[in-house]
Parts: C-alpha cells; sequence; structure tokens
C-alpha cells in the first residue's frame, strides 16, 4: 500500500523562517499565529491526513462510488466517519471569517491544509475543497440575509458547497450556456438546465449541499453578458435555519473518469429548481470568478501534492529495491545487488521532484500570504502590490505548479519500473489523478492565455514590472552570499530571458495574436522558473544563516543549499530555450491548414 507522511519539517520551515509568519502579527488574523501556535497546527493537520485520510486513498479508489436509483450518492468505504473526524476538528474553519464561525487564521494555514489533504486523498479532499470558493462568493457578492443563512453551516462543513459551470455543450465558453432562471413573484427563481463535470454534485457526507450555479434570465443578452448567479441549496433552509423539502435538483449520473475516483462528479439535473440571486442579474460571471480564482490557487496546491506523495513512494522505493550496480563500482559488495539509488538517472528523476516539490510549495504558501496581504497589509501601497502579484501568478500556480505536477508523478512511477506499472503499488493512481488538474478550472492553455492575454497588460504592466523589480532585487542580494552567488547568476538569467519573452509579446501580440496564442504556454512555464527561482533564493538565504548560526539541524540547511543549487543548474537554464522554442515555433504552429494534419 502507498505511503503518505505529510511534510510538516519542510512545511514549517517556509512559514516560520522564510515567510516569518509571526512578523505580520500586528495585522488582523495574524495575531494568534506565533511560531509555536503555527508548529502545533501543522503537526496536526499533519497526523489527521497522513493517519485518517491517507490510508483511504487507494481503497476509495478502487470502490469508487455509487449512485443508487433515487439519485442518492454513496462515498467510498469510511469517507462519511473521515468528514465527521475533519468537522469535529474544525479543520475546515482555519482561515474562515469569526463572524461566521471560522477561525480567522491566515490563509496561509489553510493553503497548507489543503495540500496535505490532497496528498493524503485528492479525491476526498475535493468534496469540502470547493466549500471555502463558494463560501468566499456569498461572503463578497451574496447579501446580510444569504450570509447569515448559509455561511455558518457552510464553513463549520455540516453543509458542503459546489460550483456549476460546464454543460454538455459549453465548458470554457460560458457564453454558450442553456441554463434558465425564470423569476418567481417572491424574488426567487426557477432554475432549469443541466450541468456536467460538477465535482461533489451529490454524496452523503452532509445532510445538505449549496449549489452556485450560473443560468441566464429570460431577457438577459445571449453571451457572458447575460450570465447571473444563484444559490441553489440541494435541500430548501427554512427561515428558521432548519431544513425543508428536497429541492429539484438531482444528480443524473456518476461521470466515468480517468482518475479521482472516490469523488462523486455528476451530471446535474436542475428541474425547476428553486433558487436565489447572489449579486447583481448579469453580473454572475464576476462573481463566479471570486469561487474559480480560490480554486485555482487550490488545483496549483493538487498538483504539489500529488507530485510530493508520488516522490515519497518512489524514495521509499529507491531506498529498497535492489537492481544492477553503481557505475563506480559496488557499493554494497556484500549484497548481490544495490539498491536503485546508486544509479544516477534514478537520483536525476529524485531530485528534479524534490527541487519541484520543495521549491513549488513555498511559491504556493507565498502566493497564499498575498491573499492575505490584499485584505490585511497595513498600507494601501503593500495591499496593491499583494492583489498585483497573486492576480498575475495565479494562472502560473495553476498552470505550471500542475504541468510539472504531472510530469513529476510520471517520472516517480518511473521509478517503480514495471512495478509502477501496476494498481497494487499505487503510482498508477498519483498519475491518474494528478492528470485532471491540468484540465479543470481552466485547462492550462486557458491559464496561459489568461497571463498573456489579460495579466501582462493591466495597469499598464505594473504586475509584471513588480515581479521583475522583486526577482532582480532578491538576486542582487543573494550575489553577497558566495554559497548563492551562483544561483544568483542563474535566476537573474532566467529573469532577463523572461523580459525578453514579455517584451516579444508586446512587439507580437497586436500585429499576429496568433504569436500570442502558441507561445502563451512556453511562456507560463518561463514565469513559474523564475518564481520558484525566486522562491529557492529565499530558502538558500535562510539556510545560509542558520547554518553560520550554527543549527542544530545542519543536515536539514545544507540540503536545502544542495538542492537550490540543483534547482538553478537544472531548471533555470531552460528559460533561454523556452524563449527560443516560443519565437521559432508560432509561425509554424498556424501553418499548416487543417486537411494537412490528416494521417488517413
Amino acid at each position: 500500500m502507498p505511503i503518505y507522511k505529510a511534510p510538516s519539517r519542510d512545511t514549517r520551515f517556509v512559514i516560520n523562517e522564510v515567510l516569518n509568519l509571526e512578523s505580520y502579527g500586528n495585522l488582523p488574523g495574524f495575531e494568534n499565529a506565533s511560531a509555536d501556535m503555527i508548529d502545533a497546527v501543522v503537526e496536526e493537520c499533519g497526523k489527521f491526513t497522513s493517519e485518517v485520510l491517507a490510508p483511504l486513498n487507494q481503497s476509495g479508489d478502487q470502490e469508487g462510488c455509487t449512485r443508487h436509483p433515487d439519485g442518492s450518492v454513496s462515498t467510498p468505504k469510511g469517507f462519511k466517519q473521515a468528514h465527521a473526524q475533519f468537522r469535529e476538528a474544525g479543520w475546515g474553519t482555519l482561515s474562515a471569517p469569526e463572524e461566521f464561525g471560522g477561525q480567522g487564521m491566515p490563509h496561509v494555514l489553510g493553503m497548507m491544509a489543503e495540500e496535505f489533504i490532497s496528498s493524503a486523498n485528492q479525491a476526498w479532499g475535493m468534496y469540502p475543497g470547493l466549500t471555502g470558493g463558494a463560501i468566499a462568493s456569498i461572503l463578497t457578492k451574496g447579501s446580510a440575509q444569504q450570509q447569515a443563512k448559509y455561511l455558518p453551516k457552510m464553513i463549520a462543513n455540516e453543509w458542503l458547497g459546489t460550483m456549476n459551470l460546464t454543460e454538455p455543450h459549453c465548458g470554457t465558453d460560458l457564453g454558450l450556456l442553456r441554463t434558465r432562471a425564470v423569476p418567481h413573484a417572491d424574488g426567487s427563481f426557477a432554475i432549469t438546465g443541466t450541468k456536467i463535470f460538477i465535482s461533489a454534485g451529490e454524496h452523503d457526507l452532509t445532510e445538505n449541499i449549496i449549489h452556485l450555479v450560473l443560468a441566464k434570465t429570460p431577457d438577459a443578452p445571449d453571451s457572458t453578458k447575460g450570465i447571473s448567479l444563484f444559490i441553489v441549496p440541494k435541500v430548501m433552509v427554512n427561515d428558521d435555519g432548519s431544513l425543508g423539502a428536497r429541492n429539484a435538483v438531482s444528480c443524473g449520473s456518476i461521470e466515468h473518469k480517468m482518475g479521482i475516483h472516490a469523488n462523486s462528479t455528476c451530471v446535474m439535473n436542475y428541474d425547476g429548481a428553486t433558487g436565489y440571486l447572489v449579486g447583481e442579474e448579469n453580473k454572475g460571471l464576476a462573481a463566479m470568478f471570486i469561487m474559480m480564482n480560490a480554486a485555482r490557487l487550490g488545483v496549483g496546491i493538487q498538483g504539489l501534492s500529488q507530485a510530493e506523495a508520488a516522490y515519497q513512494n518512489a524514495v521509499k522505493y529507491a531506498a529498497e529495491r535492489r537492481q544492477g550496480r553503481a557505475l563506480t563500482g559496488a557499493a554494497e559488495p556484500a549484497e548481490k545487488a544495490d539498491t536503485l539509488f546508486v544509479h544516477p538517472d534514478i537520483r536525476r528523476m529524485l531530485m528534479d521532484a524534490k527541487a519541484f516539490t520543495e521549491g513549488m510549495r513555498a511559491f504556493c504558501l507565498w502566493g497564499a500570504l498575498q491573499v492575505d496581504l490584499v485584505h490585511k497589509a497595513a498600507s494601501e501601497e503593500d495591499r496593491q502590490m499583494a492583489d498585483d502579484l497573486i492576480s498575475l501568478l495565479t494562472p502560473v500556480i495553476k498552470g505550471y505548479g500542475t504541468d510539472k505536477g504531472f510530469d513529476t508523478c510520471v517520472n516517480m512511477q518511473q521509478v517503480f519500473g514495471g512495478h509502477g506499472f501496476i494498481e497494487e503499488w499505487g503510482m498508477s493512481q498519483f498519475v491518474r489523478d494528478c492528470r485532471i488538474t491540468q484540465i479543470y478550472e481552466g485547462a492550462n492553455g486557458v491559464q496561459a492565455m489568461d497571463l498573456v492575454g489579460r495579466k501582462l497588460a493591466q495597469n499598464g504592466g505594473r504586475a509584471v514590472q513588480a515581479l521583475f523589480a522583486l526577482v532582480d532585487r532578491e538576486c542582487a542580494e543573494a550575489k553577497s552570499k558566495p554559497e548563492l552567488e551562483k544561483l544568483a547568476g542563474q535566476v537573474e538569467k532566467a529573469n532577463a530571458e523572461l523580459k525578453a519573452a514579455t517584451m516579444w509579446f508586446m512587439q507580437n501580440g497586436m500585429t499576429n495574436p496568433n504569436h500570442v496564442g502558441a507561445g502563451a504556454h512556453h511562456y507560463m512555464h518561463m514565469m513559474g522558473i523564475v518564481s520558484l527561482g525566486l522562491m529557492w533564493l529565499r530558502m538558500g538565504e535562510v539556510a545560509v544563516a542558520k547554518l553560520a548560526a550554527g543549527s542544530d539541524d545542519k543536515a536539514f540547511y545544507e540540503a536545502k543549499l544542495t538542492t537550490a543549487r540543483y534547482y538553478g543548474e537544472r531548471f533555470t537554464p531552460d528559460a533561454g530555450a523556452l524563449r527560443r522554442k516560443l519565437e521559432a515555433g508560432s509561425d509554424a504552429v498556424m501553418a499548416l491548414p487543417i486537411e494537412a494534419f490528416a494521417t488517413a
């Protein structure tokens, strides 16, 4: 059976030492985030996910969900009990607002919990996972009455939430959606239509599910400008908060999927179901994007999570499996063969995984800190900076994080050789489960186009210029430390390549938009490489300082420095190659007529 142990030590290193979360104690919501409190939360969350959720991952994948003739759905064995433990421990309330029953802790700790949960059991984590985004939408756009009616139960995870966008004929192009919302005299609406790919659309974990549904009212423009957002509860909620009659919403079927078998991804049928408008009519897409942006950060975490779980299992296997001899001679002459760890190609894959997962963890947690600072930073300038950075980098966290996360899962499967292809070893599940992360909440090509088509140009390019300046400052500071001088030079070079690529987009985007479309994915990866380089510089600086101070945890910090140097050598040189690929391939991508793609 696959293993998983939450990377608590590394997470505490990032939160306490790299981000220095305790230093923000003067800001609202950070008062209780002392190093001791953070350590306790991280350790306890690690125990829950490792001991309760991880043992259900493989069995849940094998069992899957069951839809019954009445449209109800049963989750795999143990899932309901795990959710009860999760709810009772308050893990879902960590960073939720206190006024509705949350703990009001920094979003950074919520992001930590998301990583641990997704690594332990991605399919299980998707049940409460979207609820946070639904809460954010209602909190921002919902009426005071809606907030009072739904948020306390949702924050307590007594009720869970979903998002309903996609329909059989439309995915990304939401302007094509056909779900209708007909107004009633009492101010409610009758919602009619079919939605597909609805994660956690129906289940037995809670007594109610709060669906957020996109639909069009009768006189709305037939485009994205005519979309409204509605709360559609599975079970109607009375004015006193008690549950009433079952609403006219049902699960028509569970999708047959490549992975995440233990999550009930549903076809949802709305047959005149009662719904309530959230925010303004025809402004639903903006309201839903509050939820989608939160979900995109969560999906980026899922890419990291599956890579981390796959990496842990590959390390264990490589340390135990004996195959062949070291190239320099037998490492253990008394044994018939050496372990896989002696082979350079195995080491290469494991080091790639280590450099990515540790860098991506720092990137995601740093991103979560920006989410906190958008609302809580002391000055308007700091709030703007945080908003600029997280808006720019959300598609990078989602797109680059899941592309590289999937690649890492595949490489860790490769470490197992033939056993990696056998279901009992569990590696194929990490690959299968991770694959969806590149697709949902906006396919990664869409993330790339969002980055280059919208985010780069916003506010005259203020955000990307801020990122360039941030990286340059970090490189200049790191160069003064001999241990980081080479890494700083490599990251500086990658940042220069990113600047050149940005200029290339500005010069070619207007005259040939296809250049932007063809090169966007490469550009997104370049920004991911530079962003992780920034994180490795910061982690390296902490490691250098700790070693100079004579830390008792010398091996940990030396490993950080070694991995930082490896990242610089193996990852950052790719930036130049990516830019050349971006420039050289853009014309050819659109050159052939569609008929020329036929092979028969």
